[in-house]
């Protein structure tokens, strides 16, 4: 049997899975990585730690399941969006810009300047720019370090990088560029729109499928992971739309939920829409379809906050493997709605389904009577509040109606959370085998599709199949409607305020 070394570059670490061709994981290794705040705003990495942890995890990963060289099939990844690393004949001229940065906001509102200002930008576009795309963060680096941007012959995201690592080929995935300026529909960059803005449409890379073979792996590279020269490459897609299809979610209409440090919702769509409320439209893995995105900033990253903050003395207890599981069992001792306690997860702004960067997270309603513990269900019920929330807007704003979603990602492995969130939004939701390797798993279906291994994306449904189901419990939805409701006022009630505290 053979197997396909699946990357998936995170913002943290890197995490090379070893996936057979079913789709099943054999073992995985993970690998972290720095991120570097040169300054407020600013959040940058250096690509030669992203590679340095691809060599070690794939040596690590062949060594703990022992297969052999020629085995591996191929090697591909599933990456995070919108870095720039800006290169030239000799190779990389800084280090990355990553999608945390959000430096670029005078660029960005001079962008929209030349679209007659923000809301008829987002009118067209779906949302507004922020100093974190991709669009403004090129124009700042022509207008703050123009001898960089003179000497860049391209620039790469975190996928080009290293599909130019590999095999000395630049390139950009379909799926990846879509964070950049796209034409959904004839699969080219937006020329115009990157010339109109300041930027010189010469600088921007070759576009291939998830589905291409990029490249062979150099002699060089070869070396440094321990595998064959020659081993094919394939580019895999970004995170969001690598994850779509490892959740099975390949036809239209399809939705998937990630629940990780940030979370998001994807509905699959042939035909684009313009975006609008926070969700975008960008390029599925299928370079025939597209994806509806709808991104949350702060999704498990509010339970990891809340451990952290109020866990400090379990978490630091040896006796206590997994505190994530003591506080799951804290949440079931309170009532559904949390003695009316809400918090919001706003904790670095929002994108959807408010997109407000200068919205934060509270607690508002406390009494006395309230303990620890109101406050742990109250932050999961508030993510389940706002998912809901971007839930209606993908029925209602966009004609998409959908009973049931799968469930991905390391939310996805707490029962608790899952119930909440159905009962919350009155979803039926699916979880599946392996949730926190499913964008590694996507990818490497992508790269099986591109060999010929499956006919084609609708193949892969039938290989992916629920291991849990949670269906709403009828008894918990009046005090879940009234909650969210008022959940939606908070808001509506507050936003000034947050501009006065925050801008």
């Amino acid at each position: 049997m053979g197997y396909i070394i699946a990357h998936d570059v995170g913002t943290s670490c890197n995490k090379a899975t070893l996936v057979d061709e079913k789709g099943c994981v054999v073992d995985s290794a993970v690998e972290p990585y720095e991120i570097y705040y040169p300054k407020e705003g600013y959040a940058e990495q250096d690509p030669d730690d992203w590679w340095n942890a691809v060599v070690k995890s794939t040596r690590l990963l062949m060594e703990k399941t022992g297969i052999l060289k020629d085995q591996v099939l191929a090697i591909t990844f599933s990456t995070q969006m919108l870095g720039i690393i800006p290169i030239d004949e000799r190779g990389v001229l800084r280090r990355a810009i990553i999608w945390l940065d959000s430096r670029a906001s005078s660029q960005a509102k001079k962008i929209m300047g030349k679209f007659l200002g923000e809301k008829v930008f987002a009118a067209l576009a779906g949302a507004p720019l922020t100093g974190k795309d991709g669009l403004p963060k090129l124009l700042w680096l022509k207008e703050n370090e123009k001898e960089t941007y003179d000497r860049m012959a391209t620039f790469l995201d975190t996928s080009g990088y290293l599909i130019y690592r590999t095999t000395g080929k630049i390139a950009m995935e379909l799926s990846c560029a879509s964070g950049f300026g796209i034409d959904l529909k004839k699969n080219d960059w937006l020329r115009g729109i990157f010339r109109y803005s300041g930027i010189d449409d010469k600088k921007l890379p070759p576009l291939v499928s998830s589905t291409d073979l990029v490249g062979k792996l150099t002699d060089e590279a070869a070396k440094d992971l321990g595998l064959l020269s020659g081993t094919p490459i394939y580019p895999g897609s970004t995170d969001v739309a690598s994850a779509s299809v490892g959740a099975g979610c390949v036809n239209d209409r399809e939705v998937h939920l990630y629940l990780g440090t940030s979370g998001w919702v994807v509905v699959v769509i042939s035909k684009p829409p313009t975006g609008k409320k926070g969700v975008v439209c960008i390029k599925s893995a299928d370079r025939n379809r597209s994806l509806l995105l709808a991104e949350t900033e702060t999704a498990g990253y509010c339970l990891k906050w809340i451990k952290d903050e109020f866990y400090r003395k379990e978490s630091s207890d040896p006796n206590i493997k997994n505190v994530f599981a003591l506080m799951d069992e804290d949440v079931k001792k309170v009532e559904p709605g949390s003695g009316h306690l809400i918090f919001t997860p706003w904790m670095y702004g929002e994108r959807a389904p408010i997109n407000n960067y200068l919205a934060r997270s509270v607690f508002f309603n406390i009494s006395a009577a309230h303990k620890r513990e109101h406050l742990l269900r109250a932050v999961y019920e508030g993510v389940g509040y706002n998912l809901r929330w971007i839930f209606e807007i993908i029925e209602k704003d966009f004609g998409i109606s959908f009973p049931s979603l799968r469930v991905i990602g390391g939310g996805a492995r707490g029962d608790i959370w899952m119930q909440i969130i159905s009962d919350i939004s009155g979803k039926r939701l699916e979880t599946l085998e392996n949730p926190q390797e499913r964008g590694a798993i996507g990818a490497a279906f992508c790269t099986m599709i591109g060999m010929g291994l499956y006919k084609g994306f609708e193949e892969i449904k039938n290989l992916i199949a629920p291991k849990r189901i949670f269906t709403p419990n009828p008894e918990n939805r009046k005090i879940y409607d009234f909650m969210y409701e008022n959940y939606k006022y908070l808001y509506k009630n507050s936003k000034n305020l947050y501009r006065k505290l925050n801008f």
